[in-house]
């Protein structure tokens, strides 16, 4: 296996200016830079990460705590934040949670992250004072994707405003009788959206004088499976919605094929509308609130690679906007409930 001697050996120079020319370092000349960086590549020398990240202090990874990996906005975001992080030479060092209170702690509140990674991506979790100390104490820069944290580096949307805006969709168009599935506001992972749409939920059916129904408020848990699950019960009942506001558009294609298992149509029976704009959702013609999921990820990595490269650096408070995007799912409420 070639070493950084045999490429010193090649290029008659010493290792030490070998050494320097390979990591990108000052006092060497562009000349002799180039000439060791393609007799390096010639002889395919690799040279060791840890070795590099004892010289430098850096290891070139950032770390990114995702709670579902599985999932496609955590998937999307962490692709979005991989390419930023590729194009800089850095490498992506995945922590998945899988939903595991265990698996956050070890994370967390033990010593895994110290030593292996130069910064730190979170996703949708909010950390507790606790956490957000030890992360302090990593000296890393740290951004937090999809929740809002006071004096901390965040990117998020408003979650508030887009169910506002899915909900007034609904409103303006006549319904009434409006049906939300969203997930648990409470539980180990501490996720800030499904409590923030409920909200926004409760304060646009406010704002039209109507008041929540808790009749009318299903868990769909935020995967498909559970939207149809939800969608099932709440249209089965004899007293149905004329709309449904799914919180996500995973949980909205639930409901797309609740409503085809009990004979319903998509608008004509019920209305439907979700937010995200995942990749599915023009094909199943799904009316939404659009996120710039993939470059909430990409907003992240920049976020941290400023802050590796600026000597004096202060977090922002990024919020992305959404969109309204209207397709086929959503339409006036059926003559036969009452409305025109």
């Amino acid at each position: 296996m070639t070493g950084i001697k045999d490429v010193a050996r090649e290029v008659e120079m010493s290792t030490a200016t070998v050494s320097r020319a390979l990591r990108d370092l000052p006092g060497v000349s562009e000349e002799t830079r180039t000439r060791v960086m393609e007799t390096a590549h010639r002889l395919g020398y690799v040279p060791s990460p840890g070795a590099a990240a004892l010289a430098s202090g850096k290891t070139r990874t950032v770390a990114v705590v995702v709670p579902w990996v599985t999932r496609w906005f955590f998937a999307a975001v962490v692709e979005g934040a991989e390419e930023v992080l590729r194009e800089r030479g850095y490498d992506l060092l995945l922590y998945n949670l899988g939903g595991d209170e265990a698996a956050r702690h070890r994370v967390f509140e033990t010593s895994l992250l110290t030593k292996r990674v130069d910064a730190v991506l979170v996703l949708s979790l909010k950390p507790s004072p606790d956490e957000l100390a030890r992360l302090e104490k990593l000296g890393r820069p740290v951004t937090v994707v999809g929740a809002d944290v006071p004096g901390w580096a965040t990117v998020r949307i408003d979650d508030d405003e887009a169910a506002r805006i899915a909900t007034r969709h609904l409103l303006g168009l006549g319904h009434r009788r409006i049906a939300y599935i969203g997930g648990a506001v409470d539980g180990v992972l501490d996720f800030t959206a499904p409590a923030a749409r409920l909200n926004g939920f409760h304060a646009a059916l406010a704002e039209a004088g109507l008041r929540p129904e808790d009749a009318l408020e299903a868990d769909g848990s935020f995967t498909v499976a559970g939207g149809m699950r939800a969608a099932e019960e709440l249209l089965s009942r004899p007293d149905r919605p004329t709309a449904i506001f799914a919180a996500s558009d995973e949980m909205a294609f639930g409901v797309l094929r609740a409503a085809r298992v009990l004979g319903l149509q998509v608008p004509e029976d019920v209305s439907l509308i979700g937010i995200d704009d995942h990749e599915m959702a023009a094909i199943f013609d799904l009316t939404t609130v659009a996120q710039p999921v993939r470059e909430q990820g990409r907003v992240a990595a920049q976020q941290v690679l400023a802050a590796l490269s600026a000597q004096h650096w202060a977090p922002q408070q990024v919020v992305l906007p959404t969109r309204l995007v209207v397709r086929r799912t959503t339409a006036a409420p059926p003559v036969s409930a009452g409305r025109t």
